[in-house]
């Protein structure tokens, strides 16, 4: 197998994207892959496009697009005026997961910070992915806050 490829997203990459983003208990219960993608996957893949402090990115292997995350750059006035790098949306494709390739996409992300000026890399998970939560302490990322989320739509 060749190795880990990651570049920035195109539009062409988007039902790979949200089937990576389907692909676990949580993600099923929200997001749809079938084709024809909803167009408010489009529209949310323009609006990430055209924002620089916003980079999504997929993972290569072989020709096959296996995992993504997604980066927004956050100014803020906390630690002096720095800069914050806000991973979100991590996924690798169930198949692969174990092989080392999370581990590589998140060290990518950690240099992308790092690279744009970041002081502070962050990330959330929802409660229930311990097996996430493990991935990310064995990475050397600790439980630092409790997050909290008040859904507005539907």
């Amino acid at each position: 197998m060749s190795a880990l490829a990651i570049r920035a997203a195109t539009r062409d990459d988007l039902a790979a994207i949200v089937a990576l983003l389907a692909d676990d208990v949580n993600g099923a219960k929200r997001e749809d892959a079938s084709l024809p993608l909803d167009p408010g996957y489009g529209a949310a893949f323009d609006a990430i496009h055209a924002d620089p402090n916003q980079l999504l990115v997929v993972a290569e292997r072989d020709g096959r697009i296996v995992g993504t995350l997604q980066i927004s750059f956050l100014p803020g006035l906390s630690f002096r005026g720095a800069w914050c790098g806000q991973i979100e949306a991590v996924r690798i494709a169930s198949d692969l997961r174990g092989q080392g390739l999370g581990a590589e996409l998140i060290a990518w992300a950690v240099a992308e910070c790092r690279a744009r000026g970041c002081k502070v890399a962050q990330l959330t998970s929802k409660g229930d992915r311990v097996a996430a939560h493990r991935f990310y302490e064995r990475l050397g990322w600790t439980k630092s806050h409790a997050g909290f989320k008040l859904y507005l739509a539907d």
